[in-house]
């Protein structure tokens, strides 16, 4: 086998991932944001589930992308682990249209027929409002040319006398129908698949070693069973670093998969039996005669058949037991001991596998409203800190209200450094989206991204800011705050806050129905309230009522709160401004 045959058998199974994720890239372009919602609101229960995870992977062409949803969804409670479950399995039975186009382009030559996709979809690239369709049929241009490169090279390889008998003698030593064989090419299926981290690409190669007689229609099943299990790797790994749901819905991912294999192993013999007999194939015929050739085709539609039949099956078998799965993954996957607040890591991006721009753009808005969370549990903690130098004013330094003050200060440091992470790994993640081919839209989402992490962190400097001078007054020599004083900050605070919460809740729902002016009414009032403080802030040192220091770090504190509301409306502004549907 020379070296350009096999860098034409690489280069076509390359060309074969790369048209299908272009294809499920387009597609989910079009239809991403209202995919995503019917994913979040058609799951009422297990049979609707299933049904919407059928629809959504069905319309993406990628079990992958529909999995890798549903986790991020139950990461952000948006899904409960019983719905997810049911979504996963319903995304088992839409990936199996993929089998089928696989299989239609082996049993059928088309390679002549993908210019003429070439030629439309690079018109439509140039016209503008047309570009995702042109992307999609240049990726199911580059799919069947993949498909039909691979086949005509497979086939060109068996025929040859020389490389024939070489590839003949070593599958031979597989193809005798015992356990140890079958076992053998399941665990290949799973590693093939987990390495390439595309189902569809392995099963292209088992069609086109099944359908050259390389390789018995028995052992081909087997790698179909194997490949079920790889793929169910990829939602696991990129779970790893996520919170406690979302690994137990992608360990659920695997669970019913590795039930369905095991299953099927056990009535594997009639299984296989009934699935040709479905598609009128002859299991028993010899792979070694030529004139079996033509009829060996067929052995796609075979692959295709059972990997329908196999999936919907297990489904109707485990739609049943869902709640008993949930609690078994749920006693496999034990919560996290460690506090997840304190320590820094990103719950909703995850490091290695990008996906979609669209996927990847809902996930970094999960991780920006979880980081707007933060900033205001990190005020709050300013608000703790300052009734601690209020508490710790009338009683002596040393005792355990010093031990308090100087832990909360401690917590709120560590959370400045936090923020400081999370602007810059979220940053880092959408630059990384930005190289992909990416619509407008999408563009100016990130863009009003990139404003408002810079904003939060600002948020989150404020703060600090604000501890800061707060501990300063605690270890320096001068006179503490009037009760006055301690009513006044406690007022601009209240009002700091309650414009922190309309920044989540404007983060955490729908932008057409928040009131931004609700928004502006409170940065007015605190201006208001500040420009008083700030009058009576020189009467009050005029009238000896305390020292010129004291109301200065007074009127850092009252300034203080007023910039962090003006980080608010910005915030507010950049999430506005965007054209993304949902949060």
């Amino acid at each position: 086998m020379s070296i350009l045959v096999i860098f034409k058998l690489l280069g076509s199974l390359a060309l074969l991932m790369f048209g299908m994720k272009s294809m499920s890239d387009a597609l989910q372009k079009l239809a991403g944001p209202q995919l995503r919602h019917v994913l979040g609101a058609k799951t009422t229960n297990r049979f609707t589930g299933v049904l919407t995870g059928m629809f959504v992977t069905a319309a993406v062409q990628s079990s992958t992308a529909t999995t890798l949803m549903t986790v991020s969804f139950v990461s952000a409670g948006l899904l409960t682990l019983m719905q997810a479950i049911s979504v996963i399995m319903g995304a088992h039975i839409g990936t199996t249209i993929t089998a089928w186009i696989m299989s239609f382009g082996i049993t059928f030559n088309i390679t002549n027929f993908v210019y003429p996709g070439f030629l439309l979809g690079i018109i439509l690239i140039y016209m503008k409002s047309k570009r995702i369709i042109g992307d999609f049929l240049f990726g199911a241009a580059f799919l069947f040319l993949g498909l039909g490169t691979l086949k005509e090279t497979g086939f060109n390889l068996v025929e040859n006398p020389e490389t024939s008998e070489m590839i003949r003698s070593f599958f031979a030593n597989f193809n005798e129908p015992n356990f140890w064989n079958s076992f053998f090419f399941l665990i290949l299926g799973t590693i093939l698949t987990l390495c390439v981290q595309s189902s569809a690409a392995i099963m292209a190669m088992t069609m086109i070693l099944c359908a050259t007689g390389v390789l018995h229609i028995d052992q081909g099943i087997m790698l179909v069973l194997g490949e079920n299990i790889g793929t169910t790797i990829t939602a696991n790994l990129v779970a790893t670093k996520a919170n406690t749901s979302a690994r137990r819905a992608a360990f659920a991912h695997f669970f019913v998969n590795v039930i369905g294999v095991t299953w099927a192993l056990i009535l594997l013999q009639p299984f296989i039996n009934l699935v040709c007999n479905l598609v009128g194939f002859d299991r028993s015929m010899s792979i070694n005669d030529p004139a079996n050739m033509d009829y060996l085709k067929k052995t796609s539609v075979v692959l295709a058949t059972f990997h329908s039949v196999f999936n919907i099956a297990n489904t109707l078998l485990l739609i049943w037991f869902v709640p008993q799965i949930k609690r078994f993954v749920c006693w496999v996957i034990k919560p996290k001991k460690e506090d997840e607040e304190e320590d820094f890591h990103l719950h909703f991006i995850t490091s290695g596998i990008m996906k979609t721009p669209e996927l990847s753009v809902l996930e970094a808005h999960k991780e920006i409203k979880a980081f707007s969370e933060r900033m205001q549990r990190m005020f709050g903690m300013v608000r703790e800190l300052l009734n601690e130098s209020s508490t710790i004013a009338t009683k002596k330094r040393g005792d355990r209200h010093g031990d308090e003050f100087n832990k909360l200060f401690s917590r709120i440091e560590k959370y400045e450094g936090i923020s400081d992470s999370m602007e810059i790994e979220i940053a880092k993640y959408l630059d990384q989206v930005s190289d992909a081919h990416l619509s407008d839209d999408t563009k100016a989402k990130i863009r009003a991204m990139l404003r408002e992490i810079s904003e939060l962190e600002s948020i989150g400097d404020s703060c600090f800011n604000m501890a800061r001078t707060i501990s300063r007054k605690y270890q320096g020599k001068q006179d503490h705050f009037t009760e006055k004083q301690y009513h006044h900050l406690h007022q601009m605070m209240e009002l700091t806050d309650n414009a922190l919460s309309q920044m989540n809740q404007l983060m955490s729902g729908r932008k057409e129905s928040f009131d931004v002016n609700r928004t502006f009414n409170i940065e007015n009032e605190i201006n208001n309230y500040r420009n008083q403080l700030k009058s009576e802030n020189i009467n009050d040192v005029n009238n000896h009522e305390y020292t010129y220091a004291v109301g200065t770090i007074y009127m850092d504190l009252v300034n203080e709160c007023e910039k962090l509301a003006d980080y608010v409306v910005n915030v507010v502004e950049a999430r506005m401004g965007t054209r993304q549907k949902e949060a």
